[in-house]
């Protein structure tokens, strides 16, 4: 099994910045893709940004130029720089790593619990 433990999310004005942190700990073989994934109100679950194990990257377009997403391969740690921030940000993000473990030994998705970001206009 995978745990992701997400940190940072919280309250913040319009045009503020937040840095959100997510570690992967288990009994982990490797990582492929890291990413974010936001929920509005309301609304479905959409995607934000992810970063593969090489380093290549997917924005959406409502955060490119705003938000960063980076990752420490050896410490199973994704990160999301987010400035600008605007009141449209606002919702439940979660960080979701497609992993391979020992005891699934095959390419899996594994979700955190979310954390919430509030942007107040």
């Amino acid at each position: 099994q995978v745990s992701l433990v997400e940190s940072g999310g919280g309250l913040v004005q319009a045009g503020g910045s937040l840095r959100l942190s997510c570690a992967a700990s288990g009994s982990i073989f490797s990582i492929n893709a890291m990413g974010w994934y936001r929920q509005a109100p309301g609304k479905q679950r959409d995607l934000v940004a992810t970063i593969t194990s090489g380093g290549r990257i997917v924005y959406a377009d409502s955060v490119k130029g705003r938000f960063t997403i980076s990752r420490d391969n050896a410490k199973n740690t994704v990160y999301l720089q987010m400035n600008s921030l605007k009141p449209e940000d606002t919702g439940v993000y979660s960080c979701n790593a497609q992993a391979v473990t020992m005891s699934r030994p095959y390419e899996y998705s594994y979700w955190g619990q979310g954390t919430q970001v509030t942007v107040s206009s």
